[in-house]
């Protein structure tokens, strides 16, 4: 039987000794139970009546996202999920809208990402029937006019220029695209300087009118509000938008293959970013709660991770050093983030590799496991803090395809993780073999050079050049 692994940390004084031994009883705690409505038109509703403010809170989730959009169209997406709100409505212009919802003190915002685009309001109770008149207009009618337009492809082009001053945002765009491409996961939603002049006003039309429907659209109200009374002010509102049979494009799968990848960015800076990790888990996947506790014990439970304690705290490597799991609906991925002086890179590098291959080499301690679960248990009930975080939770559940009794069996599903299971999920989904490495730094100033690791790519940016007219 291999050797469990020792415990993370002690008590470090009296007080804490004899707090640590302080035995309680278990969490048991439920939910606000949600009602889940559909419409007529086939919009899902979830519902929540909270009386104790004068408010009522909308978050929306739109079955869309850029992983929809041509690859020579970039960006198209997120242009769309930000003029439809910026731009106004064909029957409100931009400030028509914006001074009415100034003065009632209400907000109504759209957006798009990479695989879900939303919606959401908030006002006084008092103002709910003019807000969710502006509300309903923006997502039924957007109106897209040119000026917006080029407003805002003028303003992610002078982002896009700035990119490569920042060495966070180099390291995770290369990063992903180095694990994913050319599947759609690897392209940035915001688009590239040569994929934004392309997008036409017609494009984003042509975008809102086929994802934009009730049937494709899930509802979170929380607030201040009679059920069977909402329930008509929205038949009225959305009155005339129809369900639609919505034909999404082929996405493939994401490839699952990995290979050792050891890539460098030169950049002449005082501080090496550093990102390794290789193809994780989808959100689905029934390993999900042990893989996020397996994460927690490695580098995820801030002072006590493993990762952050041997770099930061035993080693004075680095500040910012985690790792995390991004979980979409297909694969996601698997990464260790670290910032390090430039000169200990290498060094940074091989610790965070060394507990990679721990973790998968013996089970952690019953300490470890113990601290994990308490914390993931604990902060279970910090979901719940407001009517709006409980209805969201619904909202996202729904989305993702999560079972509706998601939250009831939550506990029950983190109490059920055992080493075995920490230890198996570490075997099957970490690769230190297979890593992907990046490193944006002064590769002249490290300890040791990268090919320590492996053969280096090398990835040329390309300089910020002024983007041809619009």
């Amino acid at each position: 039987m291999p050797q469990k692994g020792v415990a993370l940390t002690k008590p470090q004084s009296k007080g804490a000794e004899i707090v640590s031994k302080f035995q309680y009883n278990p969490l048991k705690w439920t939910p606000p139970k949600v009602e889940r409505r559909v419409l007529p038109n086939g919009m899902v509703l979830f519902l929540l009546e909270d009386h104790e403010l004068p408010l009522v809170n909308i978050t929306s989730a739109i079955r869309t996202g850029s992983i929809y959009e041509p690859a020579d169209k970039a960006g198209l997406a997120a242009l769309v999920g930000h003029v439809m709100r910026s731009g106004g409505t064909t029957n409100m212009s931009a400030e028509d809208i914006n001074k009415e919802l100034e003065f009632m003190a209400a907000f109504v915002e759209t957006s798009i990402g990479r695989e879900e685009g939303s919606a959401s309001l908030s006002s006084m109770t008092k103002d709910f029937d003019k807000t969710l008149k502006v509300f309903a207009d923006i997502l039924m009618h957007p109106a897209f006019p040119e000026d917006k337009i080029q407003k805002r492809k003028e303003e992610v082009l002078e982002a896009i220029r700035r990119e490569n001053d920042n060495p966070d945002q180099i390291a995770f765009r290369e990063f992903r695209r180095l694990l994913y491409e050319p599947h759609p996961y690897n392209r940035k939603v915001e688009g590239y300087a040569d994929t934004i002049p392309n997008i036409t006003r017609e494009d984003m039309v042509a975008f809102h009118k086929r994802y934009f429907h009730p049937n494709n659209m899930i509802m979170g109200i929380s607030g201040d509000f009679n059920t069977a009374e909402l329930i008509k002010k929205l038949e009225q509102a959305f009155e005339g938008w129809k369900k639609e049979e919505i034909d999404f494009p082929h996405v493939p799968k994401v490839g699952e293959e990995m290979t050792l990848s050891i890539n460098y960015v030169d950049k002449d800076l005082e501080q090496s970013t550093i990102l390794l990790g290789n193809i994780g888990i989808e959100r689905t996947n029934p390993d999900y709660f042990a893989v996020k506790i397996m994460n927690f014990i490695l580098g995820e439970g801030s002072f006590t991770a493993r990762i952050p304690k041997k770099v930061r705290d035993e080693e004075g490597l680095a500040y910012s050093v985690y790792s995390a799991f991004h979980t979409p609906r297909d694969l996601g991925f698997f990464f260790v983030s670290c910032q390090t002086k430039v000169g200990s890179t290498g060094r940074a590098i091989e610790l965070i590799l060394e507990e990679l291959q721990k973790i998968k080499q013996r089970p952690v301690s019953d300490e470890e496991l113990t601290l994990a679960k308490d914390t993931f248990i604990n902060q279970f009930i910090f979901l719940f803090t407001t009517s709006t975080a409980i209805v969201s939770h619904m909202v996202d559940i729904e989305y993702e395809g999560l079972p509706l009794n998601y939250l009831d069996t939550y506990v029950a599903n983190i109490t059920a993780v055992t080493e075995e299971d920490v230890l198996r999920v570490a075997q099957e989904y970490l690769h230190p073999d297979k890593i992907t490495l990046l490193v944006v730094g002064n590769e002249k100033r490290f300890d040791r050079p990268l090919n320590h690791f492996g053969n280096v790519s090398i990835i040329e940016l390309n300089e910020a050049k002024e983007a041809p007219p619009l």
